[in-house]
């Protein structure tokens, strides 16, 4: 079984990695891929309020690291609560949701895990990552509602 474990860092995605491997950690041949996906920083002005390419470059690779880190730590949470878990790791560029559907397709998922965070009404007024994965994807997507520590 292929699963994707999408995180964003939050402790909505450990508590979604946490929820991926209780279900899925002790079946055989699960496969987990754990993927953080960033956006490129838009080039926003022209002359004369230009910056420098080198900001842009910077900033994207800020959020090239960022991503790397959300994925190696919920990777790391998996391997502690599944130890036997083959995983792996994605870290890629473009809009969440699309990035998350695309790889899901290219792998052959089975299911996505992803995070909620729960914003209630103006998180589904505005949209949310999770809820185009739901619309979108090829496979079966599990939501994880849950709180974070300290906010019960």
């Amino acid at each position: 079984m292929k699963v994707i474990i999408a995180t964003d860092g939050s402790s909505f995605s450990l508590a979604a990695a946490s929820e991926a491997c209780r279900l899925f950690g002790r079946l055989k041949e699960t496969e987990f891929t754990v993927v953080s996906v960033f956006e490129d920083v838009p080039i926003a002005a022209t002359e004369p309020f230009a910056l420098p390419p080198e900001y842009y470059q910077e900033m994207t690779d800020a959020a090239r690291n960022q991503a790397q880190h959300n994925a190696d730590q919920t990777a790391e949470a998996l391997r502690s609560g599944c130890p036997d878990a083959n995983v792996a790791i994605e870290v890629l560029s473009g809009k969440p949701a699309s990035q998350i559907v695309d790889l899901a397709e290219k792998i052959g998922a089975e299911t996505i895990v992803v995070g909620s965070h729960g914003r209630g009404f103006w998180g589904r007024l505005l949209g949310s990552v999770s809820n185009s994965v739901v619309n979108h994807a090829p496979c079966s997507v599990l939501v994880v509602r849950s709180e974070p520590a300290g906010e019960e």
